[in-house]
């Protein structure tokens, strides 16, 4: 459970400094725009660095990341931008999930 708090909260930051980072890329104020651009690398920055110090092998937790990051993703995406997933999206997720469980939980 240790480890899947760990991933989830790399994911956040994943995807929610990616969405701050597009968000930045078109707003048109340009102070609000550096300062997303900075938040956005700072949440990226966090990312990166909690995955490179995780208690874990990256290797043994990959496909609990990769369907997690997905899921997050979703998620994100319909909170920053309203967008829900299409069909082809939620087939190819339920595949993508069910890949990390097979690679994370197969012993």
């Amino acid at each position: 459970m240790k480890i899947f708090l760990f991933v989830l909260a790399a994911t956040i930051l994943e995807a929610t400094g990616d969405a701050v980072l597009r968000v930045a890329l078109h707003h048109p104020s340009l102070p609000i725009r550096i300062a997303l651009f900075v938040f956005g690398g700072a949440l990226l920055t966090a990312y990166g660095t909690s995955l490179n110090l995780a208690p874990v092998e990256f290797a043994a937790v990959t496909g609990m990341y990769i369907a997690t990051l997905f899921v997050v993703f979703q998620v994100t995406n319909y909170l920053f931008f309203r967008a829900t997933p299409t069909l082809p999206v939620l087939v190819g997720g339920t595949l993508i999930v069910t890949g990390g469980l097979i690679v994370s939980l197969w012993r």
